[in-house]
């Protein structure tokens, strides 16, 4: 898998301002300008684009943003939040306050067969919980009960009270009510409710990394949403995928445990091959790219951090479900547009 690349030296780490520049002479200027260009013309068969920038080797080589959209602008993340919530339980794994291989402290399963489900089994996807993860069919979808029905006022218990079909760490179901059982646990580790979970992730997270415009959302039971209400200009998305670009560190100091980022682009073996992509540790995998993983959301919200090439894209927008192939083959011409780093670079 492709190694980490640092943080360019003497350039200034982008916590206050992001560095900017024209792209690098071995950067393919016209792929990447057709490319963004593209997506910002807004063609039917990708959807609208608000906002997409390129980081290489820690600069702002390209940016660009849709009508009444700037870089001031904070956008939603929708399931980009669940790799967010992946760096929260690396915090708390850090502080010791969480353990990836205990079971999972949900106490409505101590006394039945859900007792077996961990941490990691969580953020793998693999807890063997029901879950119908469907964005239209209201009739069947967990998903939008949850967050927008009888669950949302609750929605980590909404989802613990879901049954096991399957025994933990077998199967594979991309699950946002996976992802808000973790937010839960995360939170009662933290303490102090939702003023509890925001002055955390504000002092351990957003703070460090200058996401001054993170604005994360919060059901009634105190529980952040870490499966999909997250808001933040792309530039603050780009701060969080150069977190991982950088192995954890900022400020050319560790933020998140050691291997917390390798332990992100680990893949899931259970993951079907029908997937378009492979799954690590709540982030997802390029598999045309070694190494390379992204932060995924409903409508096209993407961050991707390529270690390859020392990069990181950021695209937000609303794109159906349908268009994403194409959408996801614009991408890959952004991310082709760039050198790959030299061994020993």
């Amino acid at each position: 898998m492709s190694p980490f690349p640092v943080h360019p030296s003497g350039l200034r780490w982008p916590t206050r301002e992001w560095p900017e520049a024209e792209p690098d002479p071995d950067v393919d200027r016209a792929l990447l300008a057709t490319a963004v260009d593209r997506l910002l013309a807004q063609p039917p068969e990708l959807g609208l684009t608000l906002a997409v920038l390129a980081v290489h080797r820690g600069r702002i080589v390209a940016e660009g943003y849709g009508t009444d959209t700037g870089p001031d602008t904070t956008l939603v993340s929708w399931s980009v939040a669940k790799s967010v919530t992946h760096a929260l339980v690396g915090l708390l794994v850090g502080e010791s306050r969480l353990d990836l291989d205990l079971p999972a402290p949900v106490p409505a399963w101590r006394d039945d067969a859900r007792a077996a489900i961990t941490l990691r089994h969580l953020l793998a996807m693999t807890p063997g919980l029901r879950f119908v993860e469907d964005y239209v069919d209201a009739g069947v979808s967990h998903c939008i009960d949850m967050l927008f029905g009888a669950g949302q006022a609750d929605v980590a218990g909404y989802a613990s009270a879901l049954p096991l079909d399957h025994p933990p760490g077998t199967w594979w179901n991309y699950s946002s009510g996976t992802t808000n059982i973790v937010s839960r646990i995360a939170g009662d580790a933290v303490g102090g409710g939702e003023a509890g979970m925001r002055s955390y992730l504000a002092e351990r997270l957003f703070g460090p990394l200058g996401m001054v415009s993170a604005a994360p959302r919060f059901d009634a039971a105190g529980t952040f949403v870490g499966s999909s209400f997250l808001y933040a200009t792309a530039r603050d998305f780009a701060r969080f995928g150069y977190l991982y670009l950088r192995n954890g560190t900022w400020e050319d100091r560790p933020l998140l445990p050691r291997g917390w980022a390798e332990y992100a682009r680990v893949p899931e073996t259970s993951v079907p091959d029908t997937e378009d992509f492979g799954y690590g540790a709540h982030w997802w995998l390029w598999r045309d790219e070694p190494g390379m993983f992204g932060a995924h959301g409903y409508e096209g919200q993407y961050t991707l951090v390529v270690p390859s090439r020392d990069l990181v894209v950021v695209r937000l927008g609303k794109t159906p479900a349908e268009l994403r192939p194409a959408l996801a083959a614009v991408l890959r011409s952004v991310v082709q547009a760039f050198p790959r780093v030299e061994p020993g670079s």
